[in-house]
């Protein structure tokens, strides 16, 4: 999906990030200038629902405009199947999953 609040803002009026935190801070939703910043930018990890609902509420859109669906990015779960199994009739080493604190994984 795609973060779309900067151009949902400016359809708004709204042109800089410090003056929709003004307006989110106004309905409740105070946001610190990093997380701001991410908002703004399009790259922002995570959003709460209630924080969703606040932006939504000031910008007077939906959730629709604000997240862009993007389904050529999604890959279908067979592909990764495909190429583990092409890895394999290749003749390549088998692919061991590890965890990434470096305790093992239990017994199969």
């Amino acid at each position: 999906m795609k973060w779309n609040l900067r151009l949902a803002a400016a359809n708004r009026g709204i042109w800089k990030a410090s003056e929709l935190q003004r307006l989110l801070a106004e309905h409740g939703l105070v946001i610190s200038a990093g997380k701001m910043s991410g908002l703004w930018s399009g790259e922002s990890a995570s959003i709460k629902l209630d924080d969703l609902n606040i932006i939504c509420a000031v910008l007077g859109c939906g959730v629709d405009e604000l997240l862009i669906l993007q389904p050529d990015k999604v890959k279908r779960a067979d592909e990764g199947q495909e190429q583990q199994a092409a890895t394999v009739a290749s003749g390549g080493p088998p692919i061991i999953p590890k965890r990434k604190d470096g305790r093992t994984l239990p017994p199969t």
